[in-house]
């Protein structure tokens, strides 16, 4: 079983940058997408960026132009840079992976079933 740890979050003032991780405890081939999501209090979980094996992204609307995500197979880890950060962008990111060929590329947190713990970014105004 892969096991997935995030890491790179923290606090920033609006209009800064961060880079989350993903390091994977196995193969990453395996998962057919990755993905992140975050959830802030009181709301549901959301889908931020997901990313194919092959390199496909898909972007919720809130974030497109600002966070890009990305994966390194040969190092098992997955990436999101987040660049404009906003105060509304304050949640708890988690990254995910999924083992079924969803088409087109998911972004809804049921397809996923492999979850991290989660990493904390707040953004301040």
């Amino acid at each position: 079983q892969v096991q997935l740890v995030e890491s790179g979050g923290g606090s920033v003032q609006a209009g800064g940058s961060l880079r989350l991780s993903c390091a994977a405890s196995g193969d990453t081939w395996s998962f057919y997408s990755m993905g992140w999501f975050r959830q802030a209090p009181g709301k549901e979980r959301e889908g931020v960026a997901s990313i194919s094996r092959l390199g496909t992204e898909r972007y919720v609307d809130s974030v497109k132009g600002r966070f890009t995500v990305s994966r390194d197979n040969a190092k098992n880890t997955l990436y999101l840079q987040m660049n404009s950060l906003k105060p509304e962008d304050t949640a708890i990111y988690y990254c995910a992976g999924s083992r079924v060929n969803y088409l087109p590329l998911p972004l809804e947190p049921p397809k996923f079933d492999t979850w991290g713990q989660g990493t904390q970014v707040t953004v301040s105004s």
